[in-house]
């Protein structure tokens, strides 16, 4: 490990010497403290005392500003974050499942996917106008008065404010993913995970009581587990042996070599999509609890004790982590596209027939592992909310979440700039 460690070092010291990949991180990092800038104005008419108030009182909001980025906790312009462009994204790919004009369109390779993404970003804005109403409800609903103002004109304002500030993050998270050194949207999240740290270091340290000694240790061992785990699974991959058969001098030979094949291709996107798809509904609950109709008021009172109660809401997230590591590794990873790809370089499997066989096989054998794969990232995810449960603390579940977003981005990332640099020493040779 340390081996690994210290390679993966020289790679990033190797690429930061490249003036392409230099500049495309000098560019992300500007884009991300942009991204924090905008995050900490706040937006008029707005108590953030009070607003702090209700935090501590809806867990449901510390999750939402998770999601969102830390976008959140100071109402700011951008307070909505990525949700709404994250909880688009996944009403397009889930209608690519039954859909088949859809499905179609994503086939059709770079074209389709433009579609796809210009169809993806004007569903964003309606979505994020929805979800702002719904969070300007649940503040009006709150005990503290966090919105000062009542009238209509401020609200209209607040809730245009906001969609803008999507639509800009949503346009910034593009950009990055642009310059292929991680994904745009998961970036913004740890920028907002990470900004958080210092604070909530110093909060810890002093909140500290030598009583809880015993709690802060349990702490830093589910942490190492799920940084341990974490890493484990991103780099763990199945070798399927490859043959390339070629002429040597007029005489018959073939070269070995092997096909990796990721045990998680899925990154943290499954966690992401996971606590997206939890969170609408719970958002929309919430907003639809005042309502004058008895039984849609009844129907959404139902839905926020569903979604409340852990042992459900654990066993639903551990769910939606396995559902969704199958379908983003779906989207992938094309086995008859590799299995092309093979046959025109002369490649073959040992054993197995070239074409449509081979394709069935490399089916086969990324369904097996990304069962161990989602199986073992779900236990990631749930592991904070277990041991919440059995210590009666709140807030170690979001800290749990955070931890595993942050260690799975930042080993995105890391692979994608390796990448650069392999390919330009590809290039050198």
């Amino acid at each position: 490990m340390m081996h690994d460690a210290t390679n993966m070092w020289q790679k990033l010291l190797q690429a930061w010497k490249i003036k392409e990949v230099r500049n495309s991180l000098l560019f992300v990092i500007g884009m991300m403290v942009l991204f924090r800038f905008l995050a900490n104005i706040p937006l008029p008419g707005v108590d953030l005392n009070a607003l702090q108030q209700f935090f501590k009182t809806n867990q449901v909001l510390g999750m939402l500003n998770l999601f969102s980025g830390g976008t959140l906790e100071h109402f700011s312009v951008v307070a909505m974050g990525v949700a709404p462009y994250i909880t688009a994204s996944i009403v397009f790919q889930l209608l690519g499942m039954i859909v088949p004009r859809i499905e179609e369109i994503q086939k059709e390779g770079e074209a389709g996917r433009q579609r796809i993404n210009q169809w993806t970003r004007i569903a964003t804005v309606p979505l994020a106008i929805l979800q702002s109403i719904s969070l300007i409800a649940m503040m009006k609903s709150s005990a503290t008065r966090v919105l000062i103002h009542s009238d209509f004109l401020y609200y209209a304002a607040i809730v245009m404010t906001m969609t803008a500030g999507t639509v800009f993050l949503m346009w910034i998270g593009e950009l990055i993913t642009e310059k292929k050194v991680g994904n745009g949207i998961s970036l913004l999240i740890f920028a907002g995970i990470v900004s958080r740290l210092p604070t909530t270091f110093s909060q810890a340290m002093t909140s500290f009581d030598q009583s809880q000694l015993f709690t802060w240790a349990m702490y830093g061992i589910i942490a190492i587990v799920i940084i341990a785990g974490v890493v484990f699974i991103s780099e763990a991959q199945r070798n399927v042996p490859v043959q390339y058969a070629r002429q040597v001098r007029g005489m018959g030979g073939g070269v070995a070599s092997q096909l990796p094949l990721r045990l998680l291709m899925a990154g943290v996107i499954p966690i992401i999509f996971a606590i997206s798809l939890i969170l609408l509904p719970t958002m929309f609950a919430q907003f639809l609890v005042q309502a004058k109709t008895a039984w849609v008021a009844a129907a959404a009172t139902t839905t926020l004790r569903f979604l409340q109660n852990q042992t459900i809401y654990g066993i639903l997230y551990f769910l939606l982590v396995v559902g969704f590591t199958y379908f983003y590794t779906s989207v992938v990873f094309k086995p008859d596209d590799v299995s092309e790809n093979l046959q025109k370089q002369g490649g073959f499997i040992p054993g197995i027939r070239p074409g449509p066989p081979t394709s069935v096989y490399l089916q086969s054998v990324v369904t097996r592992i990304t069962l161990a794969g989602s199986l073992a990232l779900g236990l990631l995810a749930v592991l904070p909310m277990l041991f919440q449960g059995y210590m009666g603390t709140k807030t170690f579940a979001l800290g749990g979440t955070s931890l595993l977003i942050v260690v799975s981005v930042v080993i995105e990332s890391v692979k994608q700039i390796e990448s650069h640099v392999t390919m330009r020493e590809y290039d050198v040779y």
